[in-house]
């Protein structure tokens, strides 16, 4: 922990030339990406292993139906297409959980009284939501630096939330088994994104900073990765499309074409 403070006070005396008595805050925002950037081969991994996995999710809902019946063998199935596709049952997991330290770390790192002292404009970064409503209100000096923030996680939720519901339109809910409530799971889980607003109302601001700035990179992060998957489906669908239809109009257009020609010959005989 102690380690990561002098890393932020140490980025902060670098920032202070540039950003004056908001170069803690600029450090945190700063840092905060660094260590996103520094994570992001596992956050490749995780989505490499959350492709695989809604590859063969038809394959396992049939294996399920097929073998409802039969534990063991639904068991032995599973694990024998795994194998053949060579996807692990853990695949996107694994990387997720290791990036869950560092994260934790630098929440706590933030939310404790480290960086009392400082201050993002007129909102010191050790106070809360609830100290810059007691000064000055909603509209204060401290209460116009929460709204501003309170409208990036608002526009972050709304995207993420949209396309949460794109892609379990997609792709609905798998939980493995019959489970009663999947329905309500799967309605409330696009909802999750608007839970960081709480989290901004309650924590310290030098916290809030760091909740904001890694909620707004995970959910770019996603999208460019989600997105390079959308973008070579899409050219492959559209390379076998066209290539389909140019040889069945061309073969077909061919033959007619002729047959007409042929008869118009003989017409004119």
């Amino acid at each position: 922990m102690s380690v990561f403070a002098s890393l932020v006070e140490r980025l902060a005396d670098l920032l202070q030339p540039l950003f004056a008595t908001t170069a803690t805050a600029a450090a945190i925002v700063l840092f905060t990406m660094l260590v996103r950037l520094a994570v992001h081969p596992l956050s490749r991994a995780a989505a490499r292993g959350q492709k695989a996995r809604t590859r063969i999710a038809p394959q396992l809902a049939a294996l399920r139906k097929k073998h409802a019946k039969n534990p063991e063998r639904l068991k032995k199935a599973m694990l024998e297409l795994h194998a053949k596709e060579k996807v692990s049952p853990f695949a996107g997991i694994l990387p997720s959980l290791l990036q869950a330290p560092a994260f934790l770390l630098m929440y706590h790192l933030f939310s404790g009284d480290r960086m009392a002292g400082h201050a993002l404009f007129t909102a010191p970064l050790g106070d809360h939501w609830a100290d810059a409503l007691s000064h000055g209100g909603v509209f204060g000096p401290a209460g116009r630096v929460y709204l501003v923030l309170f409208a990036i996680v608002t526009a972050v939720a709304v995207f993420t939330y949209r396309r949460t519901k794109r892609q379990l339109a997609a792709q609905p809910l798998d939980l493995g088994q019959p489970t009663p409530g999947a329905g309500a799971i799967g309605k409330v889980m696009p909802l999750l994104s608007f839970a960081t607003l709480i989290t901004v109302a309650v924590v310290p601001l030098a916290a809030a900073l760091y909740v904001v700035t890694s909620t707004a990179w995970s959910a770019a992060e996603r999208a460019f990765l989600f997105r390079e998957e959308k973008e070579s489906t899409g050219g492959k669908g559209k390379e076998s499309t066209g290539g389909k239809g140019e040889e069945s109009t061309g073969g077909k257009g061919k033959p007619a074409g002729g047959k007409r020609a042929s008869g118009a010959v003989a017409t004119r005989a």
